[in-house]
């Protein structure tokens, strides 16, 4: 049988021999490994690309869906790895303290924390109010912390204790505040700063105490909705919203419309490249304009937004409804003298409204003077009525108020409506949601045509949202004339425009400006988890460039291999055919040997 020997580079003493194996069952066994691997790489190739080309747009789907189902469960305040933080917004009515938590940073600089309210037990939000609201403690500074102690006492219980330290805390103060002297403001503010640290261990200092103003206010808002919708995710998505996407590669934003009593405001995303303007709409689009950065570093530019924000002061739907009625009673005075009339003078000549339901009288007052009006019902006449109230200048980048507007893209936009704008479309008409222009405008219409007497018989019978009174009924007519002026002439959105939804709710939950307030405060914090995780995992980072996080090179390697295993069983199968070819020879000669002596005889 042929051997091996291994005598090369050792010493003679060394020299040894051993046994070889059949080359043929080498070989089976070669081809057996090798056709293994072959399979076991095909398998990782196949579920390779089943992980990234099909289930992770559907796990991205199923986690977005588990994440609002979470957002109304309990928060778990067992869990060590949660953070916590507070907001209290100090409003001119009242003060409120929002609760809110996140997980710990996924560790993806592009991406934002997953702030959501916390929920107690009873699965209901973490939030308090207290009235009056703060500025009441403007002639007595000395006694703000005591007014906001029932808050914080309050957040306190939910937040775990051991979480104190290191749960932010951010005061911030709106319309109330924002009409007292500045002198008093720093009063009130002091005495919190002061005070608050004395008997709460949470994270505060001087600069998370502050009053803003009613555009922060607005950018705040647009944050919190943008972020529950999503729209802040850079992730290319499998379902309908990736025809979303905008130019620069992002998610497209959506502009927020909220109508309250006394205010309307409007925010919206406009493109970082700006029109040329003449110098004074230049310095205005200045002022009206918020650049602002949510990413964790400034180098990252990813989450860079430029967002149009604007508060119109009287231009609610309870303040517009006063103006217009301020309005008709001056008119109608004017005309009664000048035409010797008395219209509105007494029950039996009432002035006859067309902002009104028909046959609904009501009695407008104003110091010593009285205007007796009722109801004509017609919608058309009303909003005719309305359009000297919207203000509007002669330039076509105005809107109301003759206020600068950025332009609106309404080929590729989408607006969300809220208070009154959901209130509108949805108490009494019942059409929230989709907003539809010619839709809209016509069933005002007919709830205007209708009697007094058959809309107040209707809401006894129920048919109307459980939402509605009868201060509803009252001014529907009214609030949805005042609302189509202000949307399509005021801010010139089409008639037929698609993309704007009426509602209260955004999946199931009330959004407050404070969410968005806390995810621009904390925006840096994703960026200290990063640093703090990069220090941890600085001696294991060449982990990153093995065979488990990188696939490339783990396959070519595995090629590698298979060529050397492939180029070693050549090796062999040619030097098994060297040695028998070489071993011919010497068998015919030892034959050709042996042979004759067979026939030879010995001895006699």
């Amino acid at each position: 049988m042929a051997r091996i020997s291994f005598s090369y580079l050792c010493p003679p003493s060394w020299y040894f021999t051993v046994p070889t194996v059949s080359p043929f069952l080498r070989q089976r066994v070669a081809f057996l490994v090798l056709f293994f691997i072959s399979c076991l790489l095909l398998l990782m190739l196949i579920m390779d690309l089943r992980h990234w080309g099909a289930s992770l747009p559907r796990d991205r789907q199923y986690e977005r869906y588990l994440a609002r189902v979470g957002d109304l469960e309990a928060t778990d305040t067992e869990d060590p790895n949660l953070n916590y933080g507070l907001v209290v917004d100090c409003g001119s009515s009242g003060s409120r303290i929002f609760v809110y938590f996140w997980p710990k940073h996924n560790g993806n600089p592009h991406d934002l924390l997953d702030i959501k309210q916390m929920r107690d037990r009873n699965s209901q939000p973490v939030v308090k109010k207290i009235k009056p609201g703060i500025s009441a403690m403007a002639d007595t500074p000395e006694h703000a912390s005591d007014y906001l102690r029932p808050l914080l006492s309050f957040a306190a219980a939910h937040v775990p204790v051991k979480k104190h330290k290191e749960t932010p805390l951010y005061i911030l103060c709106t319309a109330g505040m924002r009409l007292l002297p500045e002198r008093k403001q720093l009063a009130i503010l002091a005495d919190l700063v002061k005070d608050l640290p004395l008997e709460f261990d949470f994270l505060f200092s001087q600069s998370q105490a502050e009053v803003i103003s009613g555009k922060q206010e607005g950018v705040y808002a647009w944050i919190g909705i943008n972020f529950v919708l999503g729209r802040f995710d850079h992730e290319d998505e499998s379902d309908v919203e990736t025809s979303q996407e905008s130019a620069a590669g992002r998610r497209r934003t959506v502009g927020i419309l909220d109508m309250g009593g006394a205010s309307l405001q409007i925010a919206y995303e406009v493109p970082t490249s700006a029109s040329l303007l003449p110098p004074k709409q230049e310095e205005a689009a200045k002022i009206l304009l918020a650049e602002f950065n949510l990413g964790c570093d400034v180098q990252h530019t990813e989450h860079v937004y430029r967002v149009y924000v604007t508060t119109f002061l009287g231009f609610g739907g309870n303040f517009a409804r006063q103006r217009y009625e301020d309005l008709m009673l001056n008119e109608t005075l004017h005309k009664n003298r000048l035409l010797g009339q008395k219209t509105g003078l007494s029950p039996d000549n009432p002035f006859l409204d067309p902002c009104l339901p028909v046959g609904l009288t009501d009695v407008v007052e104003r110091n010593s003077q009285v205007l007796h009006v009722r109801g004509k019902g017609d919608w058309t006449t009303c909003g005719a009525m309305l359009s000297p109230l919207l203000a509007r200048s002669n330039t076509s980048q105005a809107s109301l108020n003759g206020i600068y507007q950025s332009p609106i893209d309404f080929n590729n936009s989408e607006f969300y409506g809220f208070s009154e704008f959901f209130y509108c479309t949805e108490d009494v008409l019942r059409i929230g949601g989709r907003y539809h222009g010619p839709t809209f405008a016509k069933a005002a219409q007919d709830y205007c045509g209708m009697a007094w007497s058959v809309l107040t018989q209707r809401f006894k019978n129920g048919l109307f949202s459980s939402h509605a009174d009868e201060h509803r009924l009252k001014y529907q007519c009214f609030k949805s004339a005042w609302m189509y002026q202000v949307l399509h002439e005021g801010f010139h959105f089409p008639y037929d425009y698609p993309n704007l939804r009426t509602a209260q709710l955004v999946y199931d939950r009330e959004v407050q400006w404070t969410l968005g307030a806390i995810l621009y405060k904390t925006r840096f914090l994703p960026l200290r988890d990063l640093r703090q995780e990069g220090v941890r995992q600085a001696h294991g980072s060449w982990l990153r460039l093995s065979f488990v996080y990188n696939h490339y090179l783990f396959f070519a390697c595995i090629l590698v291999v298979l060529l050397a295993i492939i180029l070693y069983l050549l090796r062999i199968r040619r030097i098994h055919h060297r040695q028998t070819r070489a071993s011919a020879p010497l068998d015919l000669l030892w034959i050709e040997e042996v042979v004759p002596m067979i026939g030879v005889q010995v001895g006699p």
